[in-house]
């Protein structure tokens, strides 16, 4: 089921950059959400809204959880879950940069089993199934082997390296780079091309959940900011953080985060 559930997360992944690109670039019609959570367009809408339909169809019995839809607590009774992010990276869609994403994902009992993260401008389709490993248009994946900070390269927002964040003031010396997207920064770390991706605020799980798996089978580690292993499909839809590197700076890395 494992593999059937990846071809139907992979199938709605693509339908969905099909609605997207219909909008980008055109000027959709844009408004901020309550609350400070960010912008939102009606492609957002529109691709939430075709992927809640057809993947519900297909396995009625999954909760649901996805940024644009009202939360229920209906979905913590269900074994399986999607969990869903429309578009990944709102903001870089209406400012008409390429990397935003779609994040799809299933969790069982917490883990996730099925994952994909689409960027159809960019034709980058990865995707990973539990235990069967992580790729990149049909190539496996391998996060990164580097073990010296010196020679780590970290996905992050400017805050992430200000100097209360780590232990005792001392950013550690990487080379610090940034894409807007998590999942993608997620994948990109799954992929090899950065050893590591970092952001300290609670982090919605829709934002990271498909990129967790493809991390994991490509060999590398996720965790929370406190090194903590990730559960999904909590009440709260977020995690303390998310830590994301190659399996062998994981550790060396994590322990440079002040822990107060």
């Amino acid at each position: 089921m494992v593999n059937d559930d990846l071809t139907l997360l992979t199938n709605a992944a693509k339908q969905a950059g099909g609605i997207a690109r219909g909008f980008f670039g055109a000027s959709p019609e844009t408004w901020d959400k309550d609350g400070g959570l960010g912008p939102v367009t009606e492609a957002d809408i529109a691709v939430d809204n075709m992927l809640r339909e057809d993947l519900m169809a297909a396995r009625p019995t999954y909760g649901w959880l996805s940024e644009e839809t009202e939360d229920s607590a209906t979905r913590l009774s269900r074994d399986k879950v999607f969990i869903i992010d429309p578009i990944d990276g709102t903001r870089s869609f209406i400012e008409g940069s390429k990397t935003w994403a779609h994040s799809l994902a299933i969790a069982e009992s917490g883990q996730i089993t099925a994952a994909v993260v689409y960027l159809p401008m960019l034709d980058r389709l990865y995707v990973a199934a539990k235990g069967k490993g992580a790729f990149l248009n049909g190539a496996p994946l391998r996060a990164s082997r580097v073990d010296d900070l010196q020679d780590t390269t970290l996905l992050g927002a400017k805050p992430t390296f200000d100097a209360w964040n780590w232990e005792n003031g001392a950013v550690p010396p990487v080379k610090r780079a940034f894409r807007s997207s998590l999942a993608y920064r997620m994948s990109l770390v799954g992929q090899g091309r950065f050893d590591a991706m970092l952001t300290l605020r609670a982090t919605w799980e829709w934002d990271i959940a498909a990129g967790a798996l493809i991390v994991a089978e490509a060999g590398g580690r996720a965790t929370d900011r406190r090194l903590a292993p990730l559960v999904f499909n909590n009440p709260g839809a977020q995690v303390n953080g998310i830590f994301a590197a190659g399996a062998n700076i994981h550790p060396k890395l994590g322990a440079c985060l002040s822990q107060v």
